[in-house]
């Protein structure tokens, strides 16, 4: 092996560890999130969105925050910094060393770029009060992600393409647009605190709601009623969503499918596998209003399906 297979076979590896590092980092960051917002808190659902609706009204704090959220944070700062160490480290052997791998070095660019943006707008994040910031946050952790799944199957040996390879890939594309805009709607449903906003399956709570647009509008800060959690003006968001979900289980079900003919077996059958369980966790988040393990397990398996997409393109 030769310097400069040594070199990508590093970079493989790095991209894993950097894809594992990440998902830590955005599990640690829904959870920090999710809690603030009042998921699994005593008094539920009375407490949901307690802290917003607190400081809309410049009243004093009353939540104080857990130890689980505290040790969250420094874990997750902790491996925040091992995150950019890797990154950097990446960025090195791409363009420090000659020869030089132009296309990886892109792609570890495109994660320092991302890493330094998200260290930014973690400043921020605390005291937001508009869904954009949070939407940024937690689609820049899975940018990140998507670009690590790509590492790890760029820096492979070409194999012999399968004659339905084409035709899988292109449905791939279509599977990554079509799960992207469903995760940054299920970022806008959180981050709006429209999780109550739809009490059950068949219908949601649209009372006092006039503007439908409002929102789907990620700069509009959420306003609640000061005698009910619920936020009847996320409504539509939720639906939206739901709409999303119906479009992304045909779509991602069609490419796990075409993956196991096209010879791609084991993508396949656990991209098959994972949008049964968000399917499932998505329905019990709904029934069972908003437990946290659930709202922690829809984000990791969400985390997974970009990572298999990715890598099925």
């Amino acid at each position: 092996m030769n310097g400069t297979q040594e070199r990508i076979v590093f970079l493989r590896r790095a991209a894993i560890l950097c894809g594992v590092l990440v998902l830590v980092i955005t599990s640690l960051s829904a959870f920090i999130r999710l809690s603030a917002a009042g998921l699994g808190c005593d008094d539920w659902p009375r407490c949901y969105g307690q802290a917003l609706r607190e400081a809309q009204r410049s009243l004093p704090a009353s939540a104080v925050e857990s130890r689980a959220v505290a040790t969250a944070r420094l874990v997750h700062r902790v491996v925040a910094v091992a995150v950019l160490l890797l990154v950097l480290a990446m960025v090195s052997t791409c363009l420090a060393t000659t020869p030089r791998l132009p296309a990886q070095g892109v792609a570890a660019l495109a994660l320092l770029a991302l890493a330094l943006f998200l260290a930014v707008l973690g400043i921020w994040t605390a005291g937001a009060r508009v869904p954009a910031v949070a939407m940024g946050n937690l689609l820049g952790g899975f940018a990140m992600l998507a670009i690590c799944a790509r590492m790890t199957v760029s820096t492979k040996p070409l194999k012999q393409p399968h004659p339905a390879v084409s035709a899988r890939t292109t449905l791939a594309r279509v599977a990554i647009a079509v799960l992207a805009c469903q995760i940054t709607l299920g970022a806008l449903v959180s981050a709006g605190y429209a999780g109550l906003s739809c009490p059950n399956l068949m219908s949601c709570d649209f009372a006092g709601t006039t503007d439908l647009l409002a929102s789907l509008n990620p700069l509009r800060e959420p306003w609640f009623d000061a005698t009910t959690p619920v936020n009847p003006a996320g409504a539509p968001a939720h639906v939206v969503h739901r709409i999303g979900a119906f479009v992304t289980l045909v779509v991602l079900a069609t490419l796990g499918v075409a993956a196991i003919r096209s010879g791609r077996h084991t993508d396949g059958l656990l991209l098959l596998a994972l949008l049964a369980v968000q399917v499932t966790l998505g329905v019990l988040l709904v029934v069972l209003a908003l437990p946290l393990p659930l709202a922690l397990a829809h984000n990791v398996v969400a985390a997974l399906m970009v990572g298999v997409v990715l890598r099925l393109a």
